[in-house]
This record gives structure tokens, C-alpha cells and sequence, in this order.
């Protein structure tokens, strides 16, 4: 009986230890290919109801506790598309669906779209801009929303460190 108490009180503690860790979720992933992947060839929805899917990033971020990232790019651009590519790696994908209520904006020429950034105090300069926000709208990444413009010069490890360490700001 008293073996049997002292199972049950470690898995409960073992439990208890582990429940914070699983709601933080994956931890971001490490020793990714140097080599950048085949970039995306349309990333962008350009039919999409941007703001609406903004919308319920935001909703599904307050729901889960997740933050919201918005990646505003375009087609056209090699950088965006590159970024998305690495968006898409398996292990990245995990990590980014466990960490982020994640939506990809289109801004075609600067010329859809822009009223999203400016509603953080954000002017799209450069694409690929990625903002990280609280879920109650919240800037993160104000200082390096133009960081990831070069993205294919970039390692797919780089990217995803940047991205984490935006991601720490918030807890």
C-alpha cells in the first residue's frame, strides 16, 4: 500500500512539474540544415480577407495564450518566400504552430494591407516584416521588424533564433 502512495504521489508531482512546460510549448528547434529549402512559390493569399484572418489569430492567441505572429510579405518577393519555406520545415512548423497564432498578410507592392502594421505603430518598409504581439495586441519585436528583410541570407537556424528570442520577450 505504501509503495503503491508513493507512485501515485510521484507521478502526480512528476505531473505537476511537466504541465508548464507542455503549455509553454515545443522547444524551438536546434541543429537545422545550414542550407536554405526550395523557396514557397505563393505564400501569400492575395484573395484572402487579411484582416479577418487577423482577427482570429488574435481570438485563437487569447483562447490558447499563444502570441500572434503576422508575416506581412508578398509573392513576388524572394526574401518572404524563403522565410515562408523555413516557416514550412517540419520541426519549424511544430514548434511555430505550438508558440504562435501564426498569419501570413499579403501587401502585394505596399499597397494592400497597410492599415494592419499601422495599428501596432508599424510602417512596412521592407519584406519580409514579421510581428510578434501579446495577445492583447501587445508589440514584441519593435526594434527588429525590419530584421528579417534579408531573410535568404540568412540560415534557417538564424531565423528561427531571432523569431525565439522575440518570442522570450513575452513571458
Amino acid at each position: 500500500m505504501r509503495t503503491l502512495k508513493s507512485v501515485v504521489l510521484a507521478a502526480s508531482l512528476l505531473v505537476g512539474l511537466a504541465t508548464p512546460v507542455m503549455a509553454a510549448g515545443l522547444a524551438k528547434p536546434v541543429d537545422l540544415p545550414t542550407q536554405q529549402p526550395a523557396p514557397d512559390p505563393h505564400p501569400y493569399d492575395t484573395a484572402a480577407n487579411a484582416q479577418a484572418q487577423v482577427d482570429a489569430a488574435f481570438a485563437e492567441a487569447k483562447r490558447t495564450g499563444k502570441k500572434v505572429m503576422i508575416d506581412f510579405g508578398a509573392n513576388w518577393c524572394p526574401d518572404c518566400r524563403l522565410l515562408s519555406s523555413v516557416f514550412e520545415m517540419p520541426q519549424v512548423k511544430a514548434w511555430k504552430e505550438s508558440h504562435f497564432a501564426a498569419v501570413a498578410v499579403n501587401v502585394d507592392r505596399f499597397n494592400v494591407n497597410m492599415d494592419i502594421p499601422a495599428r501596432y505603430g508599424v510602417k512596412v518598409k521592407a519584406i519580409p516584416t514579421v510581428l510578434i504581439l501579446t495577445p492583447d495586441g501587445k508589440l514584441l519585436n519593435a526594434d527588429g521588424t525590419l530584421a528579417l528583410g534579408n531573410a535568404r541570407t540568412m540560415s534557417p537556424q538564424a531565423a528561427v533564433d531571432l523569431i525565439a528570442s522575440w518570442d522570450a520577450r513575452g513571458t
